[in-house]
């Protein structure tokens, strides 16, 4: 979506609405570093003091995140994914645990209703990449498939909301992923792959209520261990 010039008065305003659309219509997606102040200013043709007091404002409402030396990125895709990720900061990990499992568990169910070849072919993929990490002992790797994973079961829902609430709270998710990946011994004879296929398998074959089951296994455990 180009960004069009803007010419009339209240120019702060119609810049915090443009900037807006570039999120709303995924051109600027969550993570994403947004162009620089004077890029902006360039190609809405307006000031860069009233392109800095545009950016405030949306770092202030949470959708922006202004790193020192780094850029500005976008940290959510709307007000209340920006105030879900300021609260969420605030709680105790076992708080927000609580809220993973409630999202993952009905986006089990749903995936498992109305998935579709390339949602299947998606799940598979990440749970190849789950277990060769493993295998391979790459815990980095390892983090970073199972972030795929639940990533691609949310997408399967077809949800938008829910698709959304759970982009908004993506970081906690990789974090406790990490966090339970670093408390396993390197060595341990335990496997964490067999879980989620099962939850795979049930995605594929359809069964809803055996997905929830599956999913309310590992998370279920991930809670019990963050009250102790």
């Amino acid at each position: 979506m180009p960004l069009a010039s803007t010419r009339r008065t209240g120019l702060v305003d119609q810049v915090i609405t443009q900037l807006k659309a570039q999120i709303d219509s995924g051109e600027w997606s969550i993570g994403d570093r947004i162009p620089t102040e004077s890029e902006l200013s360039d190609q809405l043709e307006v000031g860069r003091n009233t392109v800095r007091e545009a950016v405030r404002a949306l770092a202030h409402a949470g959708l922006l995140e202004i790193r020192q030396g780094a850029g500005t990125f976008v940290r959510a895709s709307s007000e209340l994914g920006g105030a879900l990720r300021r609260r969420l900061k605030r709680s105790r990990l076992r708080e927000n645990l609580e809220v993973r499992r409630a999202l993952e568990l009905e986006a089990a169910r749903l995936a498992a209703l109305r998935h579709t070849d390339d949602d299947l072919a998606a799940i598979d993929n990440a749970i190849g990449e789950r277990l060769a990490a493993w295998r391979g002992r790459d815990m980095h790797a390892f983090v970073e498939a199972d972030f795929t994973f639940h990533k691609t079961v949310v997408a399967a829902t077809h949800n938008s909301l829910l698709i959304e609430l759970y982009d908004d709270i993506s970081q906690v998710v990789y974090e406790s992923i990490a966090h339970t990946v670093h408390e396993t011994p390197e060595k341990s004879d335990d496997d964490p792959t067999l879980d989620h296929q099962r939850l795979a398998d049930a995605i594929h074959d359809g069964d809803a209520e055996r997905a929830l089951r599956e999913a309310a296994c590992y998370l279920d455990e991930l809670v019990t261990s963050a009250e102790e």
